[in-house]
């Protein structure tokens, strides 16, 4: 694990694996550290994966808010450590979020940027799609408490993330299988509920961010994602003219280990000339 400072002085810690071209990555929550992306579906094989812990998880100091423009404002502080002119970025989930508002603030700061899983606002559409999805699920014996998980995280009992996220984790996949478990509990660790907490009472909407991305940006999402499904691509998707968008089936929201072969081979070949 290596580490920098940030702007203010905070200390932030990152890994990175694999070899080829960097390509820094930002996971999701928030409040999940760099382990949830592990090595994003053999990725690594094609790409050297700079793997950020956001603040307040994993190796990473906590900081005074956690609000999206200081999640970017992390971003251009490993840049500049990294010394890249520009880097290449992937953000999975609130990751895309922050990765759509980086690249908007600093657009000399992105070669090509990949969201994956990301939502630009949660409209009527994304919210009767996610209804969709999870009632679609209601036979499986899981059902009932990864229901009852999701309610408690919404309604702000996120006092111990990692079991949450556990119970809440077959949603996130299109044919949950329990051999998913344990990937789903490393994935947890150095998780921290505050993020989440204040992103959930807050609320977001970076729509008015989408123009201002000049990069050439995949769009990458699972077809039976509930939460950041097809819907929420076409949104970011019609707001960045330079943007192309893929649609990988048979998965949920955790793409790249549902479907890894899929989901790596679409980013690699985007990244290595797609536009």
């Amino acid at each position: 694990m290596d580490s920098f400072r940030a702007a203010d002085g905070r200390a932030l810690a990152y890994r990175v694996l694999g070899s080829g071209p960097m390509l820094v990555c930002h996971p999701g929550g928030p409040g999940f550290s760099g382990a949830e992306l592990d090595d994003l579906g053999g990725l690594s094989a094609h790409r050297t994966l700079v793997i950020l812990d956001p603040r307040g998880t994993g190796g990473s100091d906590s900081a005074a808010d956690y609000s999206l423009g200081g999640y970017a404002h992390d971003l251009e502080a490993l840049r500049k450590h990294l010394g890249l002119e520009p880097m290449d970025l992937l953000g999975f989930s609130h990751g895309a979020i922050v990765a759509i508002v980086y690249a908007a603030r600093y657009p000399d700061g992105v070669g090509k940027l990949v969201l994956a899983g990301g939502i630009a606002v949660m409209t009527d559409e994304t919210q009767h799609f996610a209804a969709q999805i999870i009632d679609s699920m209601a036979g499986a014996p899981w059902h009932a408490d990864a229901v009852a998980a999701l309610a408690e995280e919404e309604s702000g009992d996120i006092d111990d993330l990692s079991a949450l996220w556990q119970r809440e984790a077959p949603l996130y996949f299109a044919r949950w299988d329990e051999s998913y478990r344990p990937r789903m509990a490393a994935a947890a660790a150095g998780s921290n509920g505050t993020p989440l907490l204040e992103f959930n009472r807050d609320g977001f909407d970076v729509r008015g961010e989408l123009a201002a991305i000049s990069a050439p940006t995949l769009v990458i999402a699972g077809r039976e994602d509930f939460i950041c499904g097809p819907p929420a691509a076409a949104e970011i998707a019609n707001g960045i003219a330079t943007s192309r968008t893929v649609l990988l089936e048979g998965t949920g929201h955790m793409m790249f280990v549902e479907q890894p072969e899929a989901f790596r081979d679409a980013v690699a070949s985007f990244l290595a000339g797609g536009s």
